[in-house]
């Protein structure tokens, strides 16, 4: 156990689920259960539940669910140990550490010390006479001193070991270096620095930790932007770029942008909850990082080339069910000296038109139901009848999927004065195509519907599917029951791993069963240490079903009935030897000890 057994009871006695949970989402109470729009993915109506009686929480929606630990393992993206002290410090207890727990805490705490004096030592050399090249780089691009400082920026020299020798020299290995992504092996096996000559830009995240770097190369060579790879510490699906400090505004809500310089001159020109996705398309974790600070509105700022249309769609199909106010905002194209038409990004557009003009098209930027009807519009040509018989077959499905009556009605409207046809017509055809999608949706339905039961009960991930639907149902109550009475159960428990068909119930089962005859409390904190998430969640989907205590030895004893009796099948076609079996039978018999349940 990773943790003495009275320092974690003690623990999720002081961390109630719900006062955890209600950090991150806003509960209402239903019942005797909370319900909230679920942190883990997009959705406009609550499936996410938290059970203050069972202490744990599930989403019928993805599928996710577990106790308090791991509620903060996966909303912080934090390994078991760490998320047990992050509790703890919570709770204001001491953590009694043990050696067999501390490998991958120290592995983490290590990287982010060396991310941290990496961070320092970048700084100083910007300030130094050989960060000269950057400060001039600094300089060209605006970017004022103070707001260097305010974002850590640093300096990496043209040299292959700058950074390899200064951070040995403080006691690091290479071996960490390695895993910090911070130096890369060369082709004869030697190392280097992964960063030369360049703007560095340390990537921090919203608990103040250096997690990662991004940097701009000073000169025309390739590649302008390097970031650092995923590490430990760092996931660039899980981190915005600005974070840290963009979670302070006072702004309605947040903009995203594609690049970390364009984050930089926004927050210099005032507008401070600008972020940055580190170069990828809009995640489903960023979008998950963005709802914790309960805002709203988002708008996207993403360049305006066929790549940041493409981004901007991704994010919008994403955000779909989210319940954020998106607005788009597109940066119209520059015409340079030579009469050529440029894309502009966010820190183009504020040094060439300024801070005013940037803010004026902020406030008017069109809402994601506009930029989606200007995106099909483009696609067709709506001077000739095929292509507004083709916007008009696609604009259709796009206005079904609205859910508001008269967002739908208006945008039918417009839909109908762009195709150049009468609105009776669009309604019609909307109409038509509403039809269809529901036919298809109840199609599916009455598939679903007639499918045998043993595939309703089926777990959704294939490495959890059960190879006996009944025995497994059996196994499932077990778990059930004891979590809910662990008094209830014999000892010695007449069956054996070997009489589980499923193997991660067989698992849950006896981690918690071990712990009870070694004398710790059967808890459901044992299953988040032992388990993976994904296990933990399906655990739990299982322990959302109704148990009954009234009959509860009852059912105990039909629970063990079943699951001997499929044991005995799977022996029987597996050609077990008549004595073996015999005598298994008989062993069973004896360790029930006259006990009838």
């Amino acid at each position: 156990m990773a943790f003495p057994a009275a320092f974690m009871d003690n623990l999720t006695a002081r961390c109630d689920i719900v006062d955890i949970v209600r950090g991150y989402v806003t509960l209402q109470k239903k019942g005797k259960d909370y319900w909230a729009c679920c942190p883990f993915h997009n959705e406009k109506t609550p499936s996410f539940s938290v059970s203050p009686d069972k202490q744990i929480f599930y989403c019928f929606g993805c599928k996710k669910g577990g106790d308090v630990i791991s509620f903060i393992r996966e909303i912080e993206n934090l390994p078991y140990p760490d998320a047990v002290r992050f509790l703890a410090k919570r709770a204001g207890l001491e953590v009694p550490e043990d050696n067999r727990n501390l490998a991958e805490s120290r592995r983490r705490a290590r990287i982010l010390s060396l991310n941290r004096d990496a961070a320092r030592f970048y700084h100083q050399l910007l300030k130094a006479p050989e960060g000269q090249a950057v400060r001039d780089y600094l300089q060209r691009r605006r970017i004022l001193w103070k707001t260097a400082v305010r974002f850590g920026m640093g300096a990496s020299l043209d040299a292959w070991d700058v950074l390899l020798n200064a951070m040995t020299r403080k006691g690091y290995s290479k071996a960490e270096l390695l895993d910090a992504g911070l130096v890369v092996k060369t082709q004869k096996g030697g190392l280097r620095d992964k960063f030369r000559n360049r703007l560095m830009l340390p990537v921090i995240d919203v608990r103040g930790d250096v997690v990662a770097f991004g940097s701009r190369v000073l000169d025309g060579s390739e590649p302008k932007y390097m970031n650092s790879p995923d590490t430990p510490v760092y996931s660039k699906r899980r981190i915005l770029y600005g974070m840290n400090l963009a979670k302070n505004t006072k702004r309605p809500g947040f903009l995203l942008c594609e690049g970390n310089l364009d984050v930089v001159t926004l927050h210099q020109a005032g507008i401070d909850n600008a972020v940055a996705s580190m170069g990828t398309a809009l995640t489903e974790e960023q979008a998950r990082l963005v709802d914790r600070f309960h805002k709203k509105e988002l708008v996207f700022c993403y360049d305006n080339d066929n790549a940041g249309e493409i981004a901007t769609s991704r994010a919008l199909d994403l955000l779909r069910n989210a319940g954020f106010t998106i607005r788009i905002l597109q940066l119209p194209r520059r015409r340079t000296e030579t009469g050529e038409y440029v894309k502009q990004d966010p820190d183009d557009y504020i040094k060439f038109q300024g801070v005013d003009a940037f803010e004026r098209l902020l406030n008017g930027s069109e809402r994601a139901a506009d930029y989606r009807m200007s995106q099909i519009a483009a696609k067709h040509d709506l001077k000739t009848d095929e292509g507004r018989l083709e916007y008009s077959k696609e604009v259709s499905d796009f206005i079904v999927s609205m859910d508001n009556a008269v967002e739908r009605d208006i945008y039918t409207h417009r839909a109908a004065e762009a195709a150049g046809v009468t609105k009776t017509a669009m309604e019609e055809l909307v109409q038509r195509t509403a039809k269809a999608a529901y036919s298809r949706q109840r199609k599916q339905a009455l598939r679903r519907e007639l499918n045998p039961a043993t595939q309703m009960v089926q777990p959704k991930e294939r490495a959890f599917r059960y190879e006996n639907v009944r025995s497994a149902r059996a196994e499932a109550g077990l778990v059930r029951l004891l979590l809910m009475d662990e008094s209830l159960f014999p000892v010695p428990f007449p069956l054996t791993r070997e009489d589980f068909s499923a193997p991660l119930l067989a698992k849950a089962f006896f981690t918690l069963w071990d712990a009870k005859e070694q004398g710790y409390p059967v808890s459901f904190h044992l299953l988040s240490e032992a388990l993976t998430q994904e296990e933990v969640s399906h655990v739990t989907s299982v322990c959302q079903e109704p148990e009954s205590s009234e009959n509860a030895s009852k059912a105990l004893a039909d629970y063990i009935r079943v699951i001997r009796e499929e044991a005995e099948r799977r022996s029987e076609r597996t050609g077990e030897d008549v004595l073996a079996a015999a005598q298994r039978k008989y062993k069973k018999r004896k360790n029930e000890g006259g006990t009838r349940i």
